[in-house]
């Protein structure tokens, strides 16, 4: 892109203008250290569209440092040590729960490698790996079913979001680790999303905490559910959308807000008697009232393979006192016949129709560093189940802002 070039001659034609341009460098150095120096407020981002870069892959089953890698479900990057986590959301049946880092190479033309550099076991309480089923009938603790980690943006450590198993009566949860993966607390979440075996009421099974994120300023967390409680209505259909609650919490857990965010219908019809679903697989903050959500369809063919249909909305839940905003939900009980005003979203990008490489199980999204024209990347990983029939992709874009 060419840029015009303004002489310095060009721009302070007087002393008045030059007086005038030291003062507000002197009033921006003066608002820099009312915020404190190494602390300083994220610029505000914006996201128009998306341009694609490049894609890498990890083979089916890679064996590293003694455990299986697949099943990545959720991803996130720090910026000081310019390191990449990734959960699997292998409830331990194959290795024990775990994340991995990693380095990606890409620049704003390509993307050259994907690499992991090492890998950590979620402990639970009591210090010890989450069990799997069987371990769990005979020495308890909770089975996980993790399905998003982020970087915390304030000291570097981490936290995690799990489904929960609601044929065990094992509600799901958020928690948060040190970097190495041991427990240092357990967010306080409402009871609206606890699991009921016996009734259907709260959280379905493999369907609940599958997105989380932090605010920009790193003082709320955003939690969102795949698709709707029992008491707000049905999931999916290829007639029909569903609607999932994303939730605000501050750090102690203490609920800020709550929106109602409209789920797609499933794109496309499965083949006779086989099976298809649409979600939300995970969400990213874009500024204070602004969020990405993946919305995730999984649709089966007559040979038993799936064919995924991947959209990237953003949702806007309107700024603090704007007039037509969505309505806080928090106090709504059940959202059938109730009246509010869902989130607004709008369509970034269909994969599908991008004339990308073949689409997988995308699952986690997440901000990555600077390219060299001052744009964002953005970066997603594909969840492959551990299945020889799909794939786990790494694909880098560059966000065009507004």
């Amino acid at each position: 892109m060419n840029r015009e070039v303004i002489p310095a001659a060009g721009i302070f034609r007087s002393k008045r203008m030059a007086l005038a341009a030291l003062a507000l460098l002197a009033a921006s150095l003066c608002s820099a250290c009312a915020g404190g120096f190494g602390h300083h407020a994220p610029a505000e981002r914006s996201v128009s569209s998306l341009q694609f870069i490049g894609e890498q892959r990890i083979a089916l089953k890679q064996q590293f440092q003694d455990t299986v890698v697949g099943g990545l479900s959720g991803i996130d990057y720090d910026p000081k040590t310019d390191t990449w986590i990734m959960e699997s959301d292998d409830r331990s049946d194959i290795s024990p729960a775990r994340f991995y880092t990693a380095r990606l190479d890409y620049d704003q033309t390509s993307f050259k490698s994907a690499t992991l550099t090492g890998v950590h076991f979620f402990k639970q309480e009591n210090g010890f790996n989450y069990p799997n089923a069987a371990q769990y009938a005979s020495q308890g603790g909770e089975v996980p079913d993790i399905e998003s980690i982020r970087f915390d943006p304030i000291d570097g450590s981490i936290w995690y979001s799990s489904e929960g198993i609601r044929t065990l009566g094992l509600n799901p949860f958020v928690k948060h680790a040190g970097s190495d993966g041991r427990y240092l607390s357990t967010l306080p979440v409402p009871p609206q999303f606890n699991v009921s075996p016996a009734r259907e009421s709260g959280s379905r099974d493999n369907l609940s905490f599958e997105g989380l994120s932090f605010s920009p300023d790193g003082k709320s967390l955003w939690l969102g559910m795949e698709t709707a409680l029992y008491q707000d209505g049905p999931i999916s259909t290829t007639a029909a959308g569903s609607v999932s609650r994303i939730t605000q919490f501050d750090r102690d857990g203490r609920m800020l807000a709550q929106f109602a965010y409209p789920i797609d219908p499933i794109p496309v019809s499965p083949a006779p008697g086989r099976w298809a679903d649409n979600g939300v697989s995970e969400i990213l903050t874009v500024n204070e009232h602004q969020l990405l959500a993946i919305e995730r369809a999984g649709v089966q063919g007559a040979d038993d393979v799936f064919t995924f249909y991947i959209r990237i909305y953003e949702m806007d839940v309107g700024e603090v006192g704007e007039v037509g905003g969505a309505t806080d939900i928090s106090h709504i009980a059940s959202l059938q016949g109730a009246a509010y005003t869902p989130a607004k979203k709008r369509l970034v990008l269909n994969l599908n129709l991008a004339g990308l490489p073949k689409i997988d199980n995308l699952e986690g999204i997440a901000w990555g560093r600077k390219l060299a024209n001052g744009h964002d990347s953005l970066v997603l990983v594909s969840d492959d189940n551990f299945n020889q029939t799909q794939v786990t992709q790494f694909l880098v874009f560059e966000v065009l802002p507004e």
